[in-house]
């Protein structure tokens, strides 16, 4: 039965998983605690897709005086039981000597599926399951989405005034948050899979939409362009060799033009359907291509086609304490909209922060 330590070491193994987003994905994040007689001997997470596991980490971070013998294992997700990339975790533990397995929630990836607890329990470790789940669900909601449902976490991000402008009656937005939200903006960007913008937003801002500094992965620059004319001498394509490039276009393109794009190393994915039916068949490209997390950067147009097909999963805001008027200043979302407000998507907020003299807010569905 989990006691009030269990829990304190759990809180800490879930604070060790967090810091390797960016970097595991598209495996879950994982953090591990090896205790014994109630004080820590070894800690570790899973830091990078490929690389040991936080079982084995913590195992390794054992001290030359030091044996697992006897200890508990505080894991925020169910041990593994299969080769993958790396050995079975499970057997690692069972090898050194674990007493006791404190998981936080089974991992549904179909080659794990409870296997890893029944091989522990199997080899007479002591196994308890569901310490914090809600928490390890919450902090690995992207992986168990792509599990779910072939789609990855999509993120709708936007700065705005007290007013909920996102620029001026002239188009002005440069910049309405300040310095420490622009590079907390930056720190997401470089821990994502994807970045997605419209056309509009190409040629009205001619952005770069790289991470800087540079994070744990280069996100893929992916831009809905139904006619395809993403200006070859801009940013974006200018950039190819520091992040990948991809436009999202009908399938009527005068191959000359398609040619021209595909030289410059540029994606083409030419996917039927208006936009709004473009966007959840690239969303599950972009899973089955290893996309775990993914960050809708705007315009208005593309924000409110995601939301209105019930595609945005969280959001992430920065509220800048300027007031900007005007009722032709545009807001973050526009059409389709919403009729009533019975029809209008809710998200509950899960996090605020203070950035400078903005506030950055964070919902989830």
């Amino acid at each position: 039965m989990a006691n009030d330590p269990d829990r304190e070491w759990m809180r800490l193994a879930l604070e060790l998983a967090a810091q390797g987003a960016g970097g595991a994905e598209p495996n879950p994040l994982v953090g591990c605690v090896l205790t014994k007689n109630q004080q820590l001997i070894g800690q570790g997470f899973h830091a990078r897709f490929g690389g040991p596991h936080a079982e084995v980490e913590a195992l390794r971070s054992l001290s030359a005086q030091e044996t697992a013998a006897g200890s508990t294992a505080y894991v925020t997700l169910e041990p593994c039981s299969h080769f993958g990339k790396t050995p079975p975790c499970a057997d690692a533990l069972i090898a050194a000597g674990v007493r006791r397995v404190v998981a936080a929630m089974p991992d549904p990836f179909p080659e794990v599926a409870g296997r890893g607890l029944t091989r522990l329990r199997q080899a007479g470790v002591e196994v308890e399951v569901g310490l914090l789940e809600a928490e390890a669900r919450a902090l690995n909601a992207p992986y168990l989405k792509r599990l779910a449902t072939g789609l990855p976490w999509v993120i709708g991000k936007w700065a705005m005034s007290l007013d909920g402008k996102i620029a001026t009656s002239t188009g002005a937005s440069q910049w309405i948050s300040g310095v420490e939200s622009r590079a907390d903006a930056h720190q997401v960007r470089g821990r994502l899979d994807a970045i997605i913008v419209g056309i509009g937003t190409v040629l009205a801002d001619d952005p770069l939409l790289t991470a800087r500094p540079t994070g744990p992965r280069a996100a893929r620059r992916l831009v809905f362009d139904s006619h395809c004319q993403l200006p070859l001498d801009g940013k974006l394509a200018n950039s190819v060799e520091q992040a990948p490039l991809c436009v999202v276009s009908g399938e009527q393109i005068p191959p000359e033009r398609e040619a021209a794009v595909l030289r410059r190393g540029i994606e083409l994915w030419k996917v039927p359907g208006s936009p709004a039916e473009q966007l959840a068949p690239t969303l599950r490209r972009l899973a089955a291509e290893g996309a775990t997390n993914v960050l809708i950067e705007g315009g208005p147009g593309l924000l409110g086609q995601f939301a209105a097909m019930g595609l945005i999963d969280e959001l992430q805001i920065y509220l800048a304490p300027k007031l900007i008027g005007s009722p032709n200043a545009p807001g973050p979302v526009g059409n389709p909209g919403w009729s009533t407000l019975a029809a209008c998507p809710e998200f509950r907020l899960t996090k605020q922060i203070q950035l400078g003299p903005d506030l950055k807010l964070v919902y989830r569905k």
